[in-house]
């Protein structure tokens, strides 16, 4: 994945060379209290997906300006409908605005805008801290406004501050659902979105100086994400939100830690889409994930290396579960070993409480770097309905830059489909790369897109998509067309209930493993 750094590099370039089967393991005082009053959003009665709404084309950022022109983040990860949330805003500009975009399709406009401040005076804020052994950057800032959201639907929120000097940035916000039954559950990844943030200098694969060992052990959401503000949102989540919310199903939407704190928006769903990369899951979350696909809710990944790192949650300054606590392979310092081995934070697949991500979505992800051709295994699969492929099929550069495949042997499902087998490269070792699906009793079905690339792959070929990797518009097509049959079968609920079995081919595509 770009961006990630060398000691990353190493870590995976060393499980890519395991074997097959052997794979272990504020403004001014007078502003501080400042609270913007919401303009409330039309209500029609009706979800927002099943309106004919306006969109607004100027939602995206025209410059960034340098990190410290306009930055800023919110004291919550989501919120309900008409909740308050806290933002905290520095900037040298004199001041700024904020104006609340809600992420969808819009006739292809891809976002509403929902609501506009008036203008907050500007103040440039303190330096990061950085705080204790576990190396934890916090920005610490005061609170420059108060946000309600009354009127606001749930949905996917991109926050944009536009500082008086011309400067922008994004600040995430998901308005969750409280309830989700009947509906395909969007599941944002704020837990990976902030692992990887280096605002500060650090995140949870290096620190300042560049090196793994001098990374954070803990990180925490009391500080803006670096670079325009919403990267991972935006690369691997945007593009998914709008196609679903073009389909018109019906949608919920979540992020991994309310799903983490309150399972409830899983009970009657119809399928769980988790998106393009969410690696860091709690134990807490996969369990509630694996009880929701046990009674009946599909489990859409479109992603690669997902459920991989084990986390915890933990009470940050402002609100509860505000941090991320990731040892790795430093769990032996973990203050939780080795009394509850289950909530030590290393790989799930790793010791001391080893369970591989496989048992819940059928494959695993074995490495870093790849960027290889998609190949289709099963082209009469009904995944693959209206896309006119064959056997042998190819779709340049869709797998990578991280990919998933299905180890026999390995902890899964008994019965499992690989639907595409793509031959890799991993730093000079060949393996392949495994779109897969299986069902389970419940009548639930699973998909497992086996790389990294599938949500980018929905925008290939477009003028919307700035790291497209070389992927074409022929394959636009096919991943759209393809994640549009997963998403409407899956909207009508148990897939096994509705869809052709599954043919257990893995003997044959693997046998020389077996």
């Amino acid at each position: 994945m770009d961006g990630k750094n060398r000691a990353k590099w190493n870590r995976r370039r060393f499980l890519c060379a395991c074997a097959a089967i052997g794979v272990t393991n504020a403004a001014a005082t007078a502003c501080e209290q400042h609270t913007a009053r919401p303009r409330p959003a039309e209500s029609t009665g009706r979800a927002e997906n099943e309106t004919e709404l306006p969109g607004a084309d100027d939602w995206r950022i025209r410059s960034q300006g340098p990190p410290e022109a306009v930055a800023g983040y919110a004291d919550q990860v989501s919120v309900l409908p008409g909740e308050s949330f806290g933002l905290h805003v520095s900037t040298t500009a004199p001041g700024f605005r904020v104006s609340a975009y809600r992420m969808g399709w819009y006739g292809g406009v891809q976002a509403r805008l929902v609501w506009r401040s008036e203008r907050v005076p500007g103040r440039a804020q303190g330096a990061p801290r950085l705080e204790g052994a576990t190396r934890t950057v916090r920005a610490h800032w005061k609170r420059t406004l108060t946000v309600g959201t009354q009127g606001w639907p749930e949905g996917a929120y991109l926050l944009r501050l536009d500082a008086e000097s011309g400067h922008q940035r994004y600040v995430p916000l998901i308005v969750r659902s409280a309830h989700g039954a009947g509906r395909t559950v969007l599941m944002s990844a704020p837990a990976t979105w902030q692992a990887y943030n280096r605002w500060g200098g650090y995140n949870l694969y290096e620190g300042s100086d560049g090196t793994y060992g001098s990374r954070s052990l803990v990180v925490s959401f009391d500080r803006p994400y670096d670079r325009n503000g919403a990267e991972k949102f935006m690369v691997y989540e945007r593009a998914a939100v709008a196609l679903a919310e073009r389909l018109g199903i019906p949608l919920a939407y979540t992020t991994g830690m309310d799903v983490h704190r309150d399972p409830r928006v899983l009970r009657g769903a119809t399928t769980v889409v988790v998106l393009g990369h969410d690696e860091y899951w709690t134990p807490q979350q996969r369990e509630h994930i694996t009880k929701a696909r046990d009674a009946g809710t599909n489990l859409a990944i479109m992603g690669a290396n997902t459920c991989y790192r084990r986390v915890r949650l933990e009470q940050g300054h402002d609100s509860p579960d505000h941090t991320v606590v990731c040892y790795k392979s430093s769990y032996t310092s973990d203050p939780y070993y080795p009394r509850r081995p289950a909530l030590v934070t290393t790989d799930f697949r790793a010791a001391p409480a080893p369970d591989p991500e496989s048992g819940l979505t059928g494959v695993l992800y074995e490495g870093y770097p790849v960027d290889a051709p998609y190949v289709v295994h099963t082209p009469d699969h009904w995944l693959f309905e209206r896309t006119g492929v064959r056997s042998g099929d190819t779709f340049e550069h869709l797998v990578g830059v991280e990919y998933d495949r299905v180890f026999p042997g390995m902890p899964g499902p008994e019965d499992i489909e690989i639907v595409a087998h793509s031959p890799v490269v991993c730093n000079g070792r060949m393996s392949h790369s495994d779109s897969a699906y299986y069902t389970v009793p419940s009548g639930a079905g699973v998909f497992a897109s086996g790389t990294m690339r599938w949500v980018e792959g929905l925008m290939a070929g477009t003028h919307d998509n700035g790291r497209n990797h070389g992927m074409d518009a022929r394959t636009g097509a096919f991943v759209t067309r393809t994640t549009e049959n997963l998403l409407r079968a899956f909207a009508v609920g148990p897939a096994a209930r509705h869809r052709p079995p599954v043919r257990n081919n893995v003997q044959q595509v693997y046998q020389t493993l077996l």
